[in-house]
């Protein structure tokens, strides 16, 4: 799957700002990003759904421009919102969209009922999906995108809504699916979710700001990353932002986290120098790994206005 500059414009607002990327068959890539950053239209792009302002981009080796209906007939979707016929039981949607597919008669029966029990859903069969807790309407959606056996699937933030049980277990489902050769694009704005993807790019304001895996990603925070126990925390923020060996400070829980410059030799000292004198009491100081948050935070940061 490739796109290539993709842009798209609704009126004067550029959502999707000439974005470019490229995944790999059995890949889990993720769209990681705020609420409004281009991610969800991409998407929409990218399935044939929405044609973009500029740009270019192929599914499967097929032209989103020229054929999105045949884009459409070898990629799973999930969408964000649970989309499927709550009144209908678990069987019944999953008959329903086997016949939107062309998937009926015995390899329907073989092919839902394999769903059925990897997905864990045989004992729900009868069940009206609107009765269904929210991370087992995620999975008969995911069953229901599943059934025509596509080798490309998308989910929009598909596990919003849910536990971080279900979530883990959802994304063990997605390794499997990605073992087996389907490639995987996933949006998400939870950052450790998409510490289980194999690749991401961070978007801001429909751009790209970065590409890799997760490590990478946390490898491009600058400095050296320290947690800090002081009170009260405010004026203490207030005090290292002022410091040029200071690269960012902000507040995580009841903590402070502040990247100071790799050319400090002792960032502990240095920050107790600057708040002990101003009263504030100092608690403990350790390094912590940056988090695909800081990452992100870092990068957003650097954006031009």
């Amino acid at each position: 799957m490739i796109a290539e500059e993709l842009v798209k414009q609704f009126g004067d607002f550029t959502a999707v700002d000439h974005l470019s990327f490229e995944i790999q068959r059995g890949e889990i890539f993720g769209f990681l990003g705020p609420n409004g950053s281009g991610k969800s239209t991409t998407i929409r792009m990218l399935c044939g759904l929405l044609l973009p302002t500029e740009g270019s981009g192929r599914v499967g080796g097929v032209d989103i421009v020229a054929e999105p209906e045949r884009v459409r007939r070898q990629i799973g979707y999930m969408s964000q919102e649970f989309s499927l016929y709550r009144d209908l039981s678990v069987q019944e949607n999953l008959e329903f969209y086997g016949g939107a597919y062309g998937v009926v008669g015995r390899l329907f029966a073989e092919r839902s009922s394999s769903l059925l029990e990897r997905l864990d859903l045989a004992a729900e069969r009868d069940r009206l999906a609107g009765t269904l807790s929210t991370g087992l309407q995620q999975r008969l959606a995911l069953a229901c995108a599943l059934l025509h056996q596509p080798p490309i699937l998308f989910l929009d933030e598909p596990t919003s809504g849910v536990d971080p049980v279900s979530r883990r277990g959802f994304f063990d489902l997605l390794g499997e699916l990605a073992r087996s050769g389907v490639s995987i694009l996933i949006t998400t704005h939870v950052m450790d979710e998409a510490e289980y993807c194999n690749r991401l790019v961070l978007i801001h304001r429909g751009r790209r700001m970065a590409l890799g895996t997760p490590g990478e990603l946390k490898a491009q925070v600058p400095g050296r990353l320290m947690q800090v126990r002081a009170e009260p925390s405010m004026p203490a923020l207030d005090l290292l932002a002022q410091r040029p060996e200071v690269l960012d400070v902000s507040l995580f829980g009841t903590a402070l986290h502040v990247a100071v410059a790799d050319a400090v030799s002792e960032p502990a000292e240095l920050i107790r120098s600057v708040l002990a004198p101003a009263g504030i009491e100092v608690g403990e100081i350790r390094a912590v790994r940056p988090t695909l948050e800081h990452a992100f935070l870092s990068l957003v940061g650097e954006e031009p206005e």
